[in-house]
C-alpha cells in the first residue's frame, strides 16, 4: 500500500550492507592468511572464494552509495490512492 509519504520515509540498507561487507571482509581475509599458514590449502582456498565474493559486494555497495538517491516524483505526482481494505474494481 502507499501512502504518499515513501520518499521522505525510506529509508535504505546500504549503509548496512556497507558495514556488514567490511566485516566480512575482514573475517574472510584473516581466515585466509591464518588456514594458509596452518598449511591447510583448501580452507585458504574456500575463505579466498568468499573474500573475493565479499570484495565485489562491497564494490557494488559502495557503486550504489555514490549514485546518490534515484529518481522520486516530485511534489506535482499526487500519491496513490491507499488501499482501504474494500472489494476489487
Amino acid at each position: 500500500m502507499r501512502t504518499g509519504s515513501e520518499p521522505t520515509t525510506a529509508r535504505s540498507p546500504l549503509r548496512m550492507r556497507f558495514w556488514l561487507s567490511v566485516w566480512g571482509l575482514i573475517w574472510a581475509a584473516a581466515g585466509t592468511a591464518a588456514f594458509a599458514l596452518a598449511a591447510r590449502p583448501g580452507w585458504a582456498a574456500a575463505c579466498g572464494v568468499l573474500l573475493l565474493i565479499v570484495t565485489v559486494d562491497l564494490s557494488l555497495v559502495l557503486r550504489h552509495i555514490r549514485q546518490g538517491p534515484h529518481y522520486q516524483p516530485g511534489r506535482d505526482i499526487p500519491p496513490y490512492e491507499p488501499d482501504h481494505g474494500g472489494p476489487r474494481r
